[in-house]
């Protein structure tokens, strides 16, 4: 288990998603120790924590209060400072300092919400995102599973054989490299309720998921293709240069990654297709 660092009667850790380390600052260990425990895999160690994070957030506790944590997200961005909010948090960050602060109670789910868009905004800028989609990794590649609620990601993450490794049931982390593009493994879990192994491996098609009365593959035009993906994409910022950019990743990914729809019966033949 990594170990706490303090300083200046603070507690550190480090939690590194998608190759990307975020160090965590509070004063309370009671709520470091949760952090801990939630992001069990992806918590680094004393030695990362001690420098190299590419963002530092010091975390206030705030008292319980009535706040919706399903409130609507706003983020933007004025003079070089992100602003993130929602019912049960207020975040400020600042790339160019790579440091910011966050306003939560003391539970993992405020926390979890800005991990995630603050992901959204850096892989932005470099040509990766988040994706509402299951994704696993098969002889060494890996492949990505959206669709819309209730289209089978969860179903098709229970029912991959022994010898698939699970990178996320519900949020998938794409990073662009120059050969092509590679999946992380991410805590972000959904129904599941199982953190991902953190691993990574070059994607290798991403499949439109739908349920029907038997296992096939189909082809879809590159336009449905951007369609769908774009329509599956996490994205908060109210942010125009961002949303040209995403625009741009989202086109740029489906001209190099097969993308195809996927119609299975709820068991696990399906997986005899994939790999």
């Amino acid at each position: 288990m990594p170990e706490l660092t303090t300083d200046v009667e603070r507690l550190s850790l480090v939690i590194e998603i998608g190759g990307m380390p975020v160090r965590v600052h509070t004063t309370d260990a009671r709520f470091l120790s949760m952090l801990q425990d939630r992001y069990a895999g992806f918590v680094t160690s004393s030695e990362c924590a001690e420098g190299g994070a590419e963002i530092d957030f010091d975390v206030d506790l705030t008292p319980p209060r009535f706040a919706d944590p399903n409130a609507v997200v706003r983020v933007t961005q004025h003079l070089g400072r992100w602003t993130l909010e929602r019912g049960d948090f207020r975040a400020e960050w600042k790339p160019a300092s790579r440091t910011g602060w966050i306003r939560q109670t003391s539970n993992p789910y405020s926390i979890d919400a800005v991990l995630r868009i603050v992901h959204t905004l850096v892989l932005a800028r470099q040509g990766g995102f988040l994706l509402h989609s299951a994704s696993a990794i098969r002889n060494g590649k890996a492949f990505l599973f959206a669709g819309v609620s209730e289209a089978g990601k969860t179903t098709i993450s229970r029912l991959a054989p022994p010898d698939v490794t699970l990178l996320t049931d519900e949020i998938s982390y794409v990073r662009k490299q120059e050969a092509g593009y590679v999946a992380y493994g991410t805590p972000f879990t959904g129904e599941l309720a199982k953190l991902g192994e953190n691993v990574s491996a070059p994607i290798a098609a991403l499949y439109l998921l739908a349920k029907g009365p038997e296992n096939r593959i189909e082809p879809i035009s590159p336009g449905e293709a951007a369609r769908s993906l774009l329509a599956n994409l996490l994205f908060f910022a109210e942010d125009e240069e961002l949303v040209q950019s995403t625009f741009h990743s989202a086109f740029e990914f489906v001209s190099r990654v097969p993308v195809s729809r996927l119609t299975f019966v709820p068991d696990a033949r399906v997986w005899e297709l994939i790999g």
